[in-house]
């Protein structure tokens, strides 16, 4: 239950008064003698209730209700009014007021107007976030593609980890998309309107380590012509993502460990202690406690790193989202060079979920570009990989029904003459493919 309120009034007493009341009621008050400095003061989404006083020097309590609807319109907003100032109460309350309180009132009456007051602002704010979690689904949905349940659970962990002050170690093979994860753990995260500075540690010569990283002040070595931040210093308030961590020089290694355990850094050339605030995302393909017990990382900096990990699953691990990602890359690549993007035939889409894929997603990416402009075919091209028949067979299917939902904008009636199945055995195999109706309905449908 919220229980917090702003009061806003220019008369000491009535100030210390209703404090006094509330804070004995078990309210945290906060409070304010002109509207103005409630205005500069005010957080956004503020979880509580607004109690403010009408006639005030300055800003009066209406011009503060004006300024504070255009804020949010769903912030309540409860009026202290004198026995002359009820018809324009009233109108407030027209307005967007949530109330007004004739003086004088008794603390029984105000109590209770609050009480209301918070319960209704707990109920918008319980929808902003319900609706705001949709749309994350929605938007991360369309971003990490892919209708295996591993996709699914990873999709889960971003949305979960995404808001957390935690940082995160992200496992995967080369290609298999990390960075796009780390990514995504930044923008549907509180620091997505901060900078995101991905480095790749294999990348950057080793002498030209620290100063990248750390920045240096000018003249700090040969060549260091002006002062630079570095990328730590240039991520503040954001995130670094730290592609194969695993490069990192040891020497850089103890460095970075006294960053995440101090948040703070200093330029090369410099003695100042610059305080920063960054989520740190690394991102690997070995272990890298493996790689601490063969004496090439840290052992204290590869736990301070994987506070929490994420594994991506390598393209072979999740054959079913190969004809939706090939789809997906033939699209973008048909539109981004002006031509047309073909429909696979059954003999090429065997071939492209038969083929191993060790480049993961940025192989097939690549695969679906090339078919675009003509230099390859994925019937001829794609190689056989060691998947069972059943493998292929359940892939191929997940294909089909796929296709024809979207293809009939979620018609199951359609979908049934088309595949020529009845309806249980379509739900069944719909279900077992993670399959949802609802996933694929034009706008405006009724369910069938």
């Amino acid at each position: 239950m919220l229980n917090s309120v702003i009061v806003v009034d220019d008369e000491a007493p009535i100030r210390e008064a209703v404090e006094q009341w509330l804070t004995l009621s078990g309210f945290t008050v906060q409070v304010f003698s002109r509207a103005e400095a409630c205005l500069a003061q005010l957080p956004d989404a503020f979880p509580g209730v607004i109690l403010s006083d009408v006639r005030m020097p300055g800003m009066d309590g209406l011009q503060l209700l004006a300024e504070l609807q255009a804020k949010d319109r769903d912030l309540p907003v409860i009026l202290l009014t004198g026995h002359g100032d009820v018809p324009m109460a009233v109108d407030a309350m027209r307005d967007g007021a949530y109330d007004f309180l004739e003086k004088p009132f008794t603390p029984e009456r105000l109590l209770g107007s609050l009480r209301r007051a918070l319960e209704k602002r707990a109920l918008v704010l319980d929808n902003r976030t319900l609706h705001e979690q949709a749309d994350h689904r929605s938007r991360l949905d369309a971003t990490l593609l892919g209708m295996s349940l591993t996709m699914q659970t990873l999709r889960r962990q971003v949305l979960d980890l995404s808001p957390l002050p935690v940082n995160v170690l992200i496992r995967g093979e080369t290609g298999s998309g990390k960075e796009m994860v780390a990514r995504c753990l930044h923008d549907f995260g509180s620091r997505a309107d901060k900078p995101f500075v991905a480095v790749n540690c294999a990348a950057i010569p080793e002498p030209l380590f620290e100063a990248e990283l750390f920045g240096h002040e000018s003249g700090a070595f040969t060549g260091a012509q002006g002062k630079r931040v570095g990328k730590l210093e240039f991520a503040h308030g954001g995130t670094v993502f730290l592609d194969e961590i695993e490069s990192m020089p040891l020497a850089q290694q103890v460095k970075l460990l006294r960053v995440i355990q101090e948040r703070r850094i200093e330029r090369l050339g410099s003695n100042q202690s610059i305080e920063i605030d960054v989520r740190i995302i690394a991102a690997t393909k070995p272990d890298l406690l493996d790689e601490a017990r063969a004496g090439r990382f840290r052992e204290d900096l590869a736990y301070r790193l994987n506070i929490a990990e994420l594994r991506l699953p390598p393209l072979r691990d999740r054959r079913e989202d190969i004809p939706m990602l090939f789809s997906h890359f033939s699209r973008q690549a048909a539109q981004r060079l002006a031509r047309s993007a073909p429909v696979l035939s059954g003999a090429q889409l065997s071939h492209l979920l038969s083929h191993d894929w060790p480049g993961n997603v940025r192989e097939l990416a690549n695969a679906a570009e090339r078919q675009i402009l003509g230099l390859d075919n994925p019937a001829a091209e794609a190689l056989p990989g060691g998947q069972s028949l059943v493998a292929q067979q359940e892939a191929f299917e997940a294909h089909c029904i796929r296709s024809a939902l979207q293809r009939h904008r979620g018609d199951i009636k359609a979908v049934m003459n088309e595949l020529q199945v009845p309806r249980r055995t379509l739900n069944e195999k719909m279900q077992r493919h993670g399959l949802v109706r609802e996933d694929f309905l034009a706008e405006g449908n009724s369910p069938r």
